[in-house]
């Protein structure tokens, strides 16, 4: 992933001033979630080709067009608050344009995810805005003969100090169009921030209110036909033989297509997508595709992973983290050997299982193949990918595909794969129109990428005062980054992120990576490695505290103190939660901290435990240091949304196997956490004026582990296995 932006240079705007309409437009460039890998190893410079435009046209309507995907989060709300406050605009006259549809004129990703929108495009923005605001400034003083400094930009007007006369942005924007961009503007002070910092409606949501806003599914196009595609039942199944006739009598039902089992490796962005085998029924409708898929007979031969389970998938975990071979991620002091001799060794097994990612809309995309040219309607978070998808079926060049991004219900990384447009092109290729492929709950949950299962042997020392000595902790799991090519020096980050960057400070540390080779499909789940890593890491530490006779609070302060920012928000969530103080019995509080995606997030779980052994979350206490905020609304609404996200995880998330296939089909199995479960949820947001941290997934790292630690306080027995609801390990 890309880090912070770099210094803007002279090719970092594009200004195209069209006199003709009356309108400034400013291109500028904004950082991909993920640069590109020859930009990332060498810096290579490439042609400057902007993804993201500021226009104002004569009616002062200021449009932000950004190449990003708003699934929910609001992200697009903020990074249009960034610009328009370094542009001194009138927020009523501020919009959204629709995302750019042709990601290869860029030369560059076009791709949301790590929780990056806002803190990668920050600066840019703001340069973008104020190199906007001075033109419109240059332009007003020069429309009246006066210098600019007496000139001064607000609510979408210039106005004359002297004189008190103003005009409109909308007036000005022919003029200012004919001027140069500046390449390096002033930028206000933040204590002049009129949007930043404070809460502002969400662009997206008057429409999603009055039910205008389309999503994915809603997509019509002229002509367009239906889908429904019956999957292979077992992971690498494939179609034997078809029996359609009867599918094809029913009303609405057009024809099928049979669809062989794919995995595309394009050359250039390096997104590998596979497809399982499948049989589609195309149709009228969506109803009447689906009707014809349950009257199809398919023989399917299983393929080479019949016998695959769960319990197989377990043994092949456990065997890896007992074996000597292991990839070392970070060896600190001694490393291992520091545990020779300790006064006292606690060790402890944490497993994780696959999770889906259960976004409310179901994957869907429309796709029409026409003669050397394709379009796409997508909701997803990856367009660069389901371009240069679509391009290598069809055998066209990358320009010749335009994908139009709607909104996306929910994202959590599934819509980052393009397995689903993949399908899409196939079979509106096959029947020469547009198509729509609509997945059911059921195809969803069955057909995913999934979070990795994930083995965790942790093993660690204290001394007879009760500090830390040694810690070590071998992680067994798919490689996320496998799919991407070879791993760099054999380490997969995905794999882990929040262990490999362990915070505390203990003298001898070594963290070690075996990659376990298995073929259930995996990728990008909300906080992607942080997730699983955090909850061994934050449960095993509260472990430490124990056998140390220490207080959890109290040892990670300790151990925390090169820290400043976990401290912080540690501090906070330990006062709001009143930590330390007593709870009625079968009650327990626990306690977490996790850094990522540049944020700081610690979690207080305060939970009670039923008669039967059932745990209940009663009260979550958050508290988060983002850096700079931009919309606080935005944030506590994340956090929020992460906790519960967290805590259907937590509680209740588990994808098994048998036989090959996913046990799970829907929600009456993979349950989401009900309102009538859902705890009391405390935000609060600590003040910082550091660079913009990520928002999106932060939040779910640290919910985990602080309920598993909050269940041992009520219970003094410990839960090591995701989910929590499951028998106590002692």
């Amino acid at each position: 992933m890309s880090g912070g932006a770099a210094p803007l240079s002279r090719r970092s705007f594009l200004k195209r001033g069209a006199a003709a309409s009356a309108s400034l437009v400013i291109g500028f460039y904004l950082p991909p979630g993920w640069a590109r890998a020859d930009e990332a190893a060498n810096g290579t410079p490439q042609p400057f080709a902007p993804n993201a435009w500021v226009s104002i046209d004569r009616d002062n309507v200021v449009t932000l067009t950004i190449d990003r995907s708003e699934m929910g989060q609001g992200s697009t709300t903020a990074l249009a608050m960034i610009l328009a406050d370094e542009l001194e605009a009138d927020w009523t006259q501020v919009r959204l344009g629709p995302a750019p549809e042709n990601p290869v004129r860029w030369e560059r990703t076009m791709r949301t995810g790590g929780s990056g929108s806002v803190r990668r495009s920050w600066d840019r923005l703001r340069k973008a805005g104020a190199a906007a605001r001075e033109m419109l400034v240059a332009a007003a003083a020069r429309s009246w003969g006066f210098a600019p400094h007496v000139c001064r930009a607000g609510g979408g007007r210039v106005t004359h100090l002297p004189s008190g006369r103003s005009l409109s942005y909308g007036e000005l924007a022919a003029l200012a169009a004919t001027l140069p961009v500046p390449q390096d503007p002033p930028l206000k002070d933040p204590k002049e921030f009129r949007f930043v910092g404070k809460p502002v409606p969400r662009l997206d949501l008057p429409s999603k209110v009055d039910g205008s806003a389309r999503f994915g599914i809603d997509v019509r196009v002229p002509g367009m036909l239906f889908a429904s595609i019956e999957r292979a039942p077992a992971i690498g199944a494939r179609v034997k033989a078809v029996r359609d006739e009867r599918a094809r009598t029913l009303p609405g039902v057009r024809q099928t297509v049979t669809l062989e089992p794919s995995l595309i490796q394009p050359t250039r962005d390096s997104w590998p997508t596979a497809t399982p085998a499948g049989v589609a029924v195309v149709a009228d409708s969506t109803w009447h595709a689906m009707a014809g898929r349950g009257a199809l007979e398919i023989d399917w031969d299983p393929g080479p992973n019949a016998a695959l389970d769960s319990a197989a998938i377990r043994a092949t975990l456990e065997k890896l983290a007992a074996a000597r071979a292991a990839v070392v991620v970070r060896r600190e002091g001694e490393g291992a050997d520091g545990l020779i001799g300790a006064h006292r060794r606690v060790e402890a097994v944490y497993t994780v299982p696959f999770l889906h990612h259960a976004t409310m809309e179901p994957l869907n995309c429309v796709a029409d193949v026409r003669a050397g040219a394709c379009e796409i309607w997508a909701p997803t978070q990856n367009q660069t990918a389901a371009q240069e998808i679509a391009a290598v079926i069809l055998g066209l060049p990358r320009e010749a595909v335009r994908v139009h991004t709607t909104l996306l219900g929910g994202g959590f990384g599934r819509r980052l794969e393009v397995d689903y447009v993949a399908e899409a092109v196939r079979v509106s290729k096959a029947v020469g129109a547009p198509v729509q492929v609509v997945w059911s709950r059921e195809d969803d949950v069955r057909h995913g990428f999934y979070r990795p299962a994930v083995l965790h042997r942790m093993v660690g020392s204290v001394d007879a005062e009760g500090r830390p000595t040694a810690w070590t902790h071998r992680i067994a799991g798919p490689a996320l980054g496998a799919r991407f090519g070879p791993l760099e020096k054999g380490v997969d980050n995905a794999l882990v992120d929040g262990a490999a960057n362990l915070p505390y400070a203990i003298d001898n540390i070594q963290v070690e990576q075996a990659v376990a080779d298995l073929p259930v499909p995996v990728g990008s789940w909300r906080s992607v490695g942080y997730s699983h890593n955090s909850f061994a890491t934050e449960c095993f530490v509260d472990e430490v505290a124990h056998a140390a006779g220490r207080d959890p609070l109290e040892l990670r302060r300790v151990l925390l103190r090169h820290h400043p920012r976990h401290l912080a928000v540690l501090d906070a969530v330990a006062d709001r939660s009143s930590w330390g103080k007593s709870l009625p019995g079968g009650r327990g509080r626990g306690l977490a901290v996790a850094e990522s995606f540049g944020s700081f997030v610690a979690e207080v779980a305060e939970v009670s435990v039923g008669a039967d052994g059932t745990p209940r979350v009663e009260r979550v206490v958050c508290a988060v240091d983002c850096g700079q905020v931009v919309n606080p609304d935005t944030v506590t609404a994340q956090i929020q949304g992460a906790i519960v996200f967290g805590l259907t995880a937590a509680l209740k998330g588990e994808i098994t196997l048998e036989r090959g296939a996913v046990r799970q089909s829907n929600f009456s199995d993979y349950p989401l956490l009900r309102i009538d479960e859902t705890p009391a949820i405390e935000v609060e947001i600590l003040p910082s004026a550091e660079a913009p941290g990520g928002i999106g997934e932060p939040g779910v790292p640290p919910i985990a582990p602080a309920v598993a630690n909050a269940l041992f306080a009520a219970t003094g027995k410990r839960r090591r296995a995701l989910p929590l609801a499951g028998p106590a390990q002692g």
